[in-house]
């Protein structure tokens, strides 16, 4: 019989597996028809209603692509839509979510030396915070800061800059990027299905019908669409922000993940006008150079408050048992011995500031609160430490196996 602590971690990694297959889908197809778009060149000789046109080469073949503004006269027997690579996307990283800070929530989500929550209020603002926002925005781009698109984005990004310090005073750190990443995706993916699709549909029905699309349609499309080119990368940022320790567990972690937006705004500027013109400007690798640089000098501050959390709450009866069965005397002394050089508050590996993924083991119960954590990457798995690091030998890991195992009855 498989164990149920491994059979639950591959499903975690399955299902983390299909988010990032879909979201390359997603983010490929978005910046495809983006440059697309821009690299398109008019024609005296195009059809009537058609904006410009594009040749391009891939695979041995020539690809011909013309834009129409509104709609051709004639409608395609065969018209494909690019909508499920969104929705996949942002399904799957929903799920993902609630695998790992709802389910996981005493651990990865609350954080009690910023706030005393219960876990179903931790996740009651995880959800409705989501929702909340796509609701604020979507008034926003209905309302007359849709004719003043600079004067919108300014606004987003002043509305993302509170969303990551509100979420740093309640979530861990790691939980707070998460969660920024998870509100802009939802912004992306909720324009996607209730704006652009909704859109597009509109016009095909009035072709159909014979009728002539009417062409704001099309430009409530594109200003949604223009939105999330500029957010793509820093949602895939912070996804990757919580392998990272100097990203998310540092004292000013919600300022680095608000400047990282700028960061994805100056690098599609480059590309977008380079697509647009054939030169993007230089001007835009400058500034994001300054910026990552201000990003690596505040990481340097110490955020120690959000790594010592361990200190902050006692064991829950679920972590407690890990700490009462009578193997955990060896695992503990197994794990001070092989870990604690690095998964310490102050680790004394050279070079290194922060405990790696901001996972500390030096104490009981930072060690029977992360027990899942061990028994897979340093007892069933030779994950960690890393062999160039210390190497450890079989009875150690031993040890730990029989520990978790004695505690979870496997």
């Amino acid at each position: 019989m498989i164990d149920l602590a491994i059979l639950w971690d591959w499903a975690e990694f399955a299902m983390r597996w299909l988010h990032v297959i879909t979201a390359m889908a997603w983010i490929g197809a978005s910046f495809y028809f983006i440059a697309l778009d821009l690299m398109l060149k008019p024609n005296d000789a195009l059809p009537d209603g058609a904006y410009g046109e594009e040749w391009e080469v891939h695979g041995g073949g020539f690809y011909h692509s013309v834009k129409y503004l509104v709609a051709p006269a004639r409608m395609p027997e065969h018209l494909t839509w690019h909508k499920w690579q969104s929705y996949t996307t942002w399904l799957s990283g929903a799920a993902l979510l609630m695998m790992v800070y709802w389910v996981g929530g005493e651990l990865f989500l609350l954080d009690p030396g910023k706030v005393e929550l219960a876990l179903w209020q931790g996740i009651l603002i995880s959800g409705g915070s989501l929702t909340i926002g796509w609701l604020a925005y979507d008034a926003m781009c209905r309302s007359k800061l849709a004719a003043r698109p600079t004067a919108l984005m300014l606004l987003l990004f002043i509305i993302l800059v509170i969303m990551s310090w509100g979420y740093h005073q309640i979530f861990t750190g790691r939980a707070a990027l998460l969660h920024l990443g998870a509100f802009t995706a939802t912004i992306m993916t909720a324009n996607v299905f209730f704006i652009i699709m909704p859109n597009q549909r509109i016009v095909v029905a009035d072709l159909k019908a014979g009728r002539v699309p009417d062409a704001k349609y099309g430009k409530i499309a594109k200003l949604r669409s223009t939105h999330n080119n500029y957010l793509t990368l820093p949602v895939v940022f912070l996804m990757l922000a919580n392998h990272y320790p100097l990203a998310f567990a540092t004292e000013f972690s919600w300022i680095i993940a608000s400047l990282i937006f700028l960061t994805g705004v100056s690098i599609r500027h480059y590309f977008n006008t380079m697509h647009a013109t054939g030169k993007g400007p230089a001007w835009t690798w400058v500034v994001t150079v300054l910026i990552f640089l201000l990003i690596a000098w505040l990481s340097g501050f110490s955020g120690m408050d959000s790594v010592d959390e361990s200190e902050a709450r006692a064991l829950t009866p679920a972590e407690q048992k890990f700490a009462d069965v009578a193997g955990f005397e060896d695992a503990y002394y197994a794990v001070i011995g092989n870990c604690s050089m690095c998964h310490a508050r102050e680790p004394s590996w050279d070079g290194m500031n922060q405990p790696p993924k901001g996972v500390v083991l030096e104490t009981e119960a930072d060690i029977a609160r992360h027990a899942h954590q061990i028994y897979l990457q340093a007892g069933i798995s030779h994950a960690m430490p890393p062999p160039n690091a210390i190497d450890m030998d079989d009875e150690p890991r031993r040890q730990i196996i029989a520990w978790y195992r004695q505690a979870t009855g496997g």
